[in-house]
């Protein structure tokens, strides 16, 4: 029977000492957590591949010699219980081996979460600010910000659609964030209504989005390509509906982006000073409304009774100019401010939903208006 047991627990150790030979081929089953592509993410899939080995091992120690105890010296064997109130020496080594072992992992885990609190000595610094359901990104450095909303129609995401989806349902936006590869990008994090947070797994990077307060963290991306994530913090009804994309391109890509994103908000600047028509107004606040608002208010403007009020025919959006713009720009109640949006878009929106649906207020709301409120 000793024989038995021995060949036994010489197999179980070879079979761990094969597991632990063969991470990679574990990792390719997807049933470890990803190794991602940011120097922290990798960090952190190998404190945790050693945390796990130890485990492992502590399991085949203890498991086999519970088995082996079971089997080398059971009843039918003729063995008795040993009777005796403590054993000095067992109580020092069970009391000095689990030390040994958290000391082990500690000191690793503690230099790991070290530089994951680590911001200092960034190449780019982005506030990031969540909303009732949609992101908006801000380059300190730069004279960049914009909204990023979910891209996928409405239409597919009504109750019982029938339309074909694609892979990316539900994780497509309008704007991605873009950043550098191989740059420590900080991130600072907040909320403008709830709580939210802001989470790409490749990143290994997860923070909370709190309402009044900064969160801050921080990612170094190993290779260029597109990212998706979500937010991780259930926010509210439509939850499901703020994707998370990035897209990380080489340094000379990144920096013709930026020139590009400075163009388009320099022209927007210059057509912000023009004279706008209604109808010019209309077209372009339709689909500013169907990105920002039709979400709440629904594309017909009916609203969802109980939650969020209905725009056709409310005595809000046909009654007085100033206080509607108001709104808007600082929010009210459920709503939150809208401030982030350019000064066209918010015209463009506000001369929309006076006019649309049957409100036919005639009125629309110049650019210069909304500029002049901010």
């Amino acid at each position: 029977m000793k024989r038995i047991v021995t060949r036994l627990l010489s197999a179980l150790s070879i079979a761990v000492l094969f597991l632990m030979l063969s991470v990679s081929a574990f990792a390719a089953m997807d049933l470890n957590m990803p190794v991602g592509v940011s120097s922290m993410s990798k960090e952190i899939y190998g404190l945790h591949m050693y945390i796990l080995w130890i485990v492992c091992i502590i399991g085949v120690v203890v498991y086999g010699g519970i088995i082996y105890t079971l089997i080398a010296y059971r009843k039918s064997k003729g063995h008795q219980p040993a009777k005796f109130s403590h054993n000095l020496v067992v109580e020092l080594v069970w009391t000095i081996v689990p030390t040994l072992i958290l000391i082990i992992i500690a000191i690793p885990a503690t230099e790991t979460l070290r530089k994951m609190y680590d911001t200092s000595d960034s190449d780019v610094d982005i506030m990031i600010t969540g909303y009732q359901w949609k992101w908006h990104y801000k380059y300190l450095d730069e004279d960049i910000s914009f909204f990023s909303n979910l891209s996928t129609p409405i239409s597919q995401t009504a109750l019982g659609s029938t339309e074909e989806k694609n892979e990316f349902y539900l994780l497509e936006v309008d704007e991605p964030l873009v950043i550098p590869v191989n740059k420590k990008i900080r991130f600072l994090l907040t909320a403008n209504d709830v709580i939210h947070a802001w989470w790409v797994p490749d990143f290994a990077a997860k923070k909370d989005a709190i309402p009044g307060f900064i969160n801050e963290m921080w990612v170094v991306v190993e290779q260029t390509g597109h990212y998706r994530g979500a937010c991780a913090e259930l926010c509210g009804q439509n939850h499901g509906y703020m994707p998370i994309e990035v897209i990380v391109k080489t340094q000379e890509d990144y920096e013709a982006w930026l020139v590009q994103k400075k163009n388009a908000g320099a022209a927007d600047a210059a057509a912000a000073t023009q004279d706008w028509t209604l109808e010019d107004l209309m077209v372009r606040g339709e689909k500013a409304y169907g990105t920002n608002c039709a979400m709440c208010h629904q594309t017909s403007g009916a609203g969802i009774p109980g939650v969020f009020p209905a725009l056709q025919g409310s005595k809000m959006v046909t009654g007085d100019k100033a206080e509607h713009i108001d709104i808007v720009l600082k929010g009210r109640n459920a709503m939150p401010n809208f401030a982030g949006l350019s000064d066209i878009d918010l015209a463009a929106v506000i001369t929309y939903t006076r006019n649309a649906w049957g409100n036919n207020t005639g009125e629309k709301v110049s650019p210069a208006e909304i500029s002049a409120k901010k």
